[in-house]
């Protein structure tokens, strides 16, 4: 969603806030704006990329000042506009504030401050005009910023700057504020890319806290009082977040997959014993305990769980369902003290799998995160967290976090299956070797990326993409029609291959592709079936097969690497790189697709 940032230190402040800006365009947004603070406080902002802010900055010889925010806009109230786009100041220009998150009793608040004039359709505005009272009423900078704060109801994370004070204030509530620690200056983002080529020594503010930050470094208060708080190195390195000689970010995360898988499986099985270490708190008694898994997520960490969920049942025999998370309710009688509600989410901060984990843990049931990113708000909030360990994830598009995903619940499951018994040691081998081979698998599909491109290109100009699969088919054909409609904007479906004749076979035409896995774990003899109603409708198939099987009903044949029950999540690679090319030949952003956001972080 929307991105901050705030600079306080030696150097002036508006190289460093348009790099930190540029940094966090992957997030996706729609306008840009900068605010730089000395006796008054100067702000400039427009709608559209942040290129087109450039071109209304001063020169920077006419810009010395040393303290900044700045802020890129997803729009959720009012249209993206100049007038709209952040900094939002009060009526006298004296207090500016980049907000992430959504107020919801901006109304009321507006009509309690009464003849201040409001200049644009925002539930941001409030906020500095809240303050401002307050400095008219006596109060100090910081007591009337966090008097401002406690009237708020919703998420937000705040940056304010005041005219005249060299200080800048930050505050948060269920919308994530890092601290950034450099060497005679201090940052604040929404994520730690904004700085990541300055400092990777940071602190992550918890729910409610504010962080002061001035020439000295920063403070930060608690219930008011100010309190120690701990650094953390950050393990990302600075060119992690940068395309490497990619067109895109989203290219240069499909080929860094088999590096990710690697990380994500390091150290934590042992396959000639059958046996994993995920270094979890949750005790044996308890696991042993467990009747239900519900997985909460949403997008690809969705479908990620989908294919977690058959998985985790058949291989551990405790029912898993999954939930899309801003459906979730925690009812259906279920016991609270016997379902591990499993939180999936790339970024830890995705308010919709947040407040779906808010709910489990009010019912009383316990809660595990599955996440990317470490101190994020997700592993504060649940009972245990695992890490997937994939590294930096810029586009938005999400690709190799969710091969990591998979990865991680499949240890997961085999790890359950054996501390509850289900699971022998050598059937626990068994998966662990095809879960150990996908790194290797992955890389042979990526060797075969030219042969991929050409075939997007010539059926990229079908009128509709139907991705069909059985089993673990199913949750990679949802997850390859999400790629190719989240980037190249064209009608893609994805569902299991018997319900074609259900009603989708109607929109079948001979300007229809139809991509469909039919490997191991996807019930391929089925499928064939399926294969044959949209080839007799004119379609064209591409199919992803087992190597060596026969597959001459195939119209277009994509070889995947006999690995066993994870050979369709190594099928998702060849949907990736064809939702790539498809979108690449039509000239489309891929980076930043339209109306989307890499974090969501208002529900």
């Amino acid at each position: 969603m929307c991105g901050i940032v705030g600079y306080v230190g030696e150097d002036a402040a508006l190289p460093v806030l348009m790099d930190g800006l540029s940094n966090l365009e992957y997030r996706g947004y729609d306008s840009a704006g900068v605010a730089l603070v000395d006796d008054d406080v100067s702000v400039y902002k427009r709608s559209g990329e942040v290129d087109a802010l450039r071109s209304a900055l001063p020169a920077a010889e006419n810009a010395p000042q040393t303290i900044g925010i700045g802020h890129t806009r997803w729009s959720t109230h009012g249209p993206p506009t100049d007038a709209n786009a952040h900094p939002h100041t009060d009526e006298s220009g004296r207090v500016a504030v980049v907000h992430n998150g959504i107020i919801e009793n901006f109304e009321t608040l507006r009509e309690e401050l009464g003849d201040r004039t409001f200049t644009s359709d925002t539930d941001t505005e409030v906020i500095p005009h809240l303050i401002a009272a307050e400095l008219d009423g006596g109060a100090t900078p910081q007591a009337a910023v966090q008097t401002a704060a406690d009237r708020l109801a919703g998420s937000f994370a705040i940056v304010v700057a005041i005219a005249g004070v060299d200080e800048l204030f930050a505050i948060r509530r269920d919308s994530p504020l890092v601290v950034g620690h450099g060497d005679g200056e201090t940052y604040l983002a929404s994520d730690v890319t904004a700085f990541l080529e300055e400092t990777r020594e940071v602190t992550y503010l918890e729910d409610d806290d504010m962080a002061v930050v001035g020439d000295d470094g920063v403070t930060i208060y608690r219930d008011g009082e100010p309190i120690i708080v701990e650094t953390e190195q950050l393990e990302w390195e600075a060119d992690a977040a940068e395309k490497g000689g990619f067109d895109h970010y989203m290219l240069k995360e499909i080929h860094e997959q088999p590096r990710a898988l690697r990380q994500t499986l390091s150290g934590r099985f042992d396959i000639d014993a059958g046996t994993v270490d995920l270094d979890l708190d949750l005790e044996e008694a308890y696991l042993n305990s467990v009747e239900e898994i519900q997985i909460i997520a949403c997008g690809t960490s969705n479908y990620a769980g989908r294919y977690a969920a058959e998985l985790l049942e058949s291989v551990t025999e405790v029912r898993t369902s999954v939930e899309v998370a801003s459906e979730y309710e925690f009812d259906g009688g279920r016991d609270p003290w016997r379902t591990l509600v499993v939180a999936v989410t790339q970024s830890g901060e995705t308010a919709d799998t947040l407040s779906a984990v808010r709910k489990a843990k009010q019912a009383g049931a316990r809660t595990l995160a599955v996440t990317n990113t470490l101190g994020s708000t997700v592993t504060r909030e649940v009972d245990d967290s695992l890490f997937i360990r994939a590294g930096p994830e810029i586009g938005v598009a999400a690709t190799k976090t969710f091969a990591s995903q998979v990865a991680t619940l499949s240890l997961f499951a085999v790890y359950l299956g054996r501390v509850r018994g289900s699971v022998s040691s050598a059937e626990a081998t068994t998966v662990l070797e095809s879960i150990r081979a996908l790194p290797g698998a992955v890389q042979q599909i990526l060797d075969d990326e030219d042969y991929i491109r050409e075939v997007a290109e010539e059926h990229g100009d079908s009128n509709a993409f139907f991705f069909i699969g059985r089993r673990f088919g199913h949750p990679v054909s949802l997850e390859g029609a999400l790629k190719l409609k989240e980037i190249s904007y064209d009608h893609a479906e994805g569902f299991p291959a018997g319900e074609l004749k259900h009603g989708p076979l109607a929109l079948v035409t001979p300007e229809t592709t139809v991509l469909a896995v039919v490997t191991e774990g996807s019930n391929a003899d089925e499928t064939l079936n399926n294969i044959k109603e949209v080839q007799a409708r004119g379609a064209t198939v591409i199919g992803a097969a087992s190597a060596g099987d026969s597959t001459e009903y195939l119209d277009v044949q994509f070889s995947v690497p006999d690995i066993g029950l994870l050979e369709p999540l190594v099928t998702n690679v060849y949907w990736q790189l064809f939702a790539y090319y498809v979108a690449k030949s039509k000239g489309r952003n891929i980076d930043k697709p339209r109306n989307l956001a890499k974090s969501v972080t208002v529900e």
